[in-house]
């Protein structure tokens, strides 16, 4: 979205004073599209449409919490499948750090839970 015509949208919102007042669920939306695809710094977008970063952040949170309720029909959950890489099928290794110079490693799960149990009983004895 180009933010020229953001600003535009969003100065139909303003008051005498300058201050955004009553900004519409679907342009709070837009804004919110247009926030995600911004590359640059905060600064930069809120200088682009004009505003204030303090009230540029509430209408922001507003448009997430109206996503994240499903008020927009095209917000809905979109499912991103991983292709396994290399890295993902080679086991992997817990490591707890003991102490200052002691690194103790554990193959799975079941052996660390099994160590921190052991640990414990001893420190109630």
């Amino acid at each position: 979205m180009d933010l020229s015509l953001l600003k535009k949208k969003l100065s139909t919102y303003r008051t005498t004073k300058g201050r955004l007042t009553r900004v519409p669920d679907e342009l709070a939306y837009e804004i919110l599209l247009a926030w995600e695809q911004w590359a640059g710094p905060g600064s930069g977008f809120y200088s682009a449409l004009g505003v204030d970063h303090r009230k540029m952040a509430s209408i922001i949170g507003k448009a997430k919490k109206l996503k994240r309720e499903g008020v927009f029909a095209d917000s809905q959950f979109k499912e991103i499948k991983l292709e396994p890489t290399v890295s993902s099928k080679c086991k992997s290794s817990i490591f707890l750090r003991w102490g200052k110079d002691k690194l103790i490693q554990f193959s799975q799960v079941d052996q660390l839970v099994e160590f921190l149990n052991t640990m414990e009983r001893q420190k109630a004895a």
